[in-house]
């Protein structure tokens, strides 16, 4: 029997620990014009809003965005979403971010996370790493790496939070 209500304080303790992990940190991060905004008040509480984690280095993550590119205005105009990149790319190699996102064209708005402080806080261990956040703050699904099609599933979560 102690086993039992051990085990079951065991799993409430978790439940109630990932729960809190489900914010979005209370952390200052700086955009691409070098201008420092905390993340959280940035997110619009009238908007869902995407976050993707990547680097210039990451395959996955160029087909990820480019592929959200493509369907971004459709489901701008639908849900109101707003999708923003942060890159890892550390301070050896984060003067290549902002040219790369304008060679591609993607419309995001970019942040450097050069030290990785905000990926760590959201336990981002690899690129990519996406977010969903809906209108409230709350993150409400996340994905982890990157294969083709993976933004239909990020879509029908993002259409449930409407």
């Amino acid at each position: 029997m102690r086993k039992i209500i051990l085990l079951t304080l065991l799993v409430i303790m978790s439940i109630t620990i990932k729960a809190q992990d489900k914010t979005l940190p209370n952390i200052t991060i700086k955009d691409l014009k070098g201008k420092s905004v905390n993340l959280k008040n940035y997110i619009s509480n009238t908007k869902p809003t995407v976050i993707s984690f990547w680097a210039t280095w990451c395959k996955p993550c160029m087909k990820e965005l480019s592929n959200l590119h493509e369907v971004y205005d459709e489901w701008k105009e639908e849900t109101g979403v707003e999708i923003i990149i942060i890159s890892i790319d550390d301070s050896r190699s984060q003067s290549k971010v902002k040219p790369y996102i304008n060679s591609m064209g993607w419309e995001f708005k970019g942040f450097l996370d050069p030290n990785r402080e905000v990926a760590r806080s959201l336990h981002v261990i690899s690129v990519p790493h996406t977010f969903l956040v809906d209108k409230a703050g709350n993150i409400v699904y996340e994905n982890k790496g990157y294969i083709e099609g993976d933004e239909e599933t990020l879509y029908r979560h993002l259409i449930s939070t409407k």
